[in-house]
């Protein structure tokens, strides 16, 4: 603990040098800090959430992704497999500590992978390991893992960020106020958290795989589109994902990078099932899916910067072109519902049973884009005779609300965000959607590492989705990242998850010239 106290003064004293040195704005030193305009954080805890792109500054996983999103070794420098077992084996690197300075060990893995597996502290991230059977720790530097069946995306999920059993053994996994001090072993350490400001991280100068490049990274806490796109003109930011509004304000300027990056991150209406509504309207759902025009979501609000979606593996090696995809045919949406026995009332909205056709669709506070896409899609199945609304809550009722405009999508394995998304009471299926079809195709994908078998039971498990459709697919959209032109290093064709999360995976690399 005497460790962890005086690797925290030190990393204050750096920064508060830096702030003297620069008349109190730590942007005054532009060759050696990056500025980016991050939304707010409220804990950085990658055992139980996902999306976080300081997990990849401040953590490292036994495995890593490179540049096309291959696995590549992390803190494993190797591993073996033995099939009769179905257990890995994986072998650490010894040199690595904590950023207090405690070493890095086997018993630090096991502790990370146990405490998201406990029920109790209710990760979302379980059905990643819930086939784990035995975790084995044989010496400070080896451990294995014996599952009950084969997983094929068991090594991209071994990239889950390794939490120190030193420092969290015995803490509550949520509320540990270690989460907003976090110890990781990564190329960069936390120096200070001003909260609802800025979080400001300093190189690690131990890092196992050598310092990064950049002495001191700032997420800047800005969560308005706008604001970002001002500050980064101004000077006051070095990079930041912008809408594809106000990235396209800087697509001419020399002294900016515009990094216009694929993504596997889409967005869709996703109906709550426990909601009452759904229990007695479910089958209105390929009615709704017809009713949206797609393709002009995309070419208004994204400005042409994504693509229409029909499911959740497009960006996915084992997609499949071949299901239905629901394209844009009002006509069809209410035939659909004619044959469901809706009628057409007075007001030009469908009845059905003695109420309108219709739902309430929640969108969250602060994404401007995806409050455009709510609003858009509404007013498309308003003009089919749907009466649906958008509305901004205080907070999400994943029980209790009746729609809501999500985001999903990862460049990784296939069963990544889909095995958790849709498979029967997994921790990331917020909707409540059960299909036994989806299930077992879902099961068998991930049982197997031979390619032409997922592929058949991933084609199972998109055709068993559009014909009971979880989500209204709606687009899938690019990440608009702007940079200073003196920031080098940026890996733009890689990629990207959820949210643009990825584009530090190289950060180590980067350089600032100037």
């Amino acid at each position: 603990m005497k460790l962890r106290t005086l690797a925290g003064l030190l990393a204050a004293a750096v920064l508060s040098g830096c702030l003297a040195a620069c008349g109190g704005s730590p942007s005054a030193d532009r060759t050696h800090t990056l500025i980016y305009g991050s939304g707010a954080y409220t804990r950085i805890n990658p055992a139980m959430d996902e999306h976080g792109e300081l997990n990849l500054l401040l953590f490292n996983g036994l495995t890593a992704h490179d540049g096309e999103n291959r696995i590549i070794p992390g803190l494993a420098r190797e591993w073996s497999f033995d099939r009769d077992t179905c257990t890995y084996t994986f072998q650490l690197e010894e040199q690595v500590r904590w950023h207090d300075g405690e070493p890095f060990t086997a018993e630090d893995v096991r502790f990370t992978i146990e405490a998201i597996m406990d029920p109790g502290n209710g990760s979302e991230n379980a059905p990643n390991y819930e086939d784990v059977l035995e975790i084995t720790v044989t010496g400070p530097h080896t451990l294995s893992f014996r599952l009950a069946a084969p997983n094929a995306a068991f090594l991209d999920y071994m990239s889950m960020p390794v939490l120190p059993r030193h420092l969290l053994e015995g803490e509550d996994m949520q509320t540990s106020a270690f989460f907003r001090s976090p110890i990781g072993t990564g190329p960069y350490r936390l120096a200070r958290w001003d909260e609802g400001q800025s979080i400001t991280l300093v190189r690690n100068e131990d890092y196992f795989q050598g310092p990064p490049q950049i002495g001191t990274i700032i997420f800047k806490i800005v969560p308005d589109d706008s604001a970002r796109a001002l500050q980064l003109r101004a000077g006051e930011l070095d990079l930041a994902l912008l809408s594809p509004q106000d990235a396209g304000r800087f697509a001419d300027d020399a002294a900016y990078t515009e990094y216009r990056m694929t993504t596997s991150d889409y967005r869709g209406i996703l109906f709550n099932f426990h909601h009452p509504y759904w229990k007695g309207n479910r089958d209105l759902i390929p009615a709704i899916c017809c009713s949206l025009d797609r393709q002009a979501i995309v070419d208004t609000i994204l400005l042409g910067h994504g693509i229409p979606a029909y499911g959740p593996l497009q960006r996915n090696p084992y997609n499949n072109e071949n299901i239905e995809q629901y394209p844009y045919d009002p006509a069809r949406a209410r035939q659909l519902l004619e044959k469901a026995g809706c009628s057409m009332g007075p007001d030009g909205l469908y009845m059905r049973n003695g109420e309108t056709v219709g739902f309430l669709l929640s969108v969250s506070a602060g994404d401007q884009v995806r409050l455009d896409m709510a609003q858009a899609a509404a007013q498309q199945l308003r003009e089919v005779g749907i009466d649906c609304t958008v509305e901004i809550p205080t907070q999400i009722d994943w029980q209790g609300q009746m729609a809501y405009l999500i985001g999903w999508g990862s460049p990784f394995d296939a069963d990544d965000h889909t095995y958790k998304v849709f498979g029967t009471g997994k921790g990331a299926n917020y909707s409540g959607y059960s299909n036994p079809t989806a299930d077992r195709y879902l099961a068998e994908a991930r049982q197997t590492d031979d390619p032409a078998a997922r592929a058949a039971a991933y084609a199972g498990f998109q055709q068993a989705l559009a014909s009971d459709p979880p989500f209204a697919f709606l687009c899938y959209v690019d990440a608009d990242y702007v940079a200073s032109a003196r920031l080098q290093g940026i890996s733009p064709d890689t990629v990207l998850g959820h949210h643009g999360v990825g584009i530090f995976w190289n950060v180590a690399e980067w350089t600032l010239e100037g």
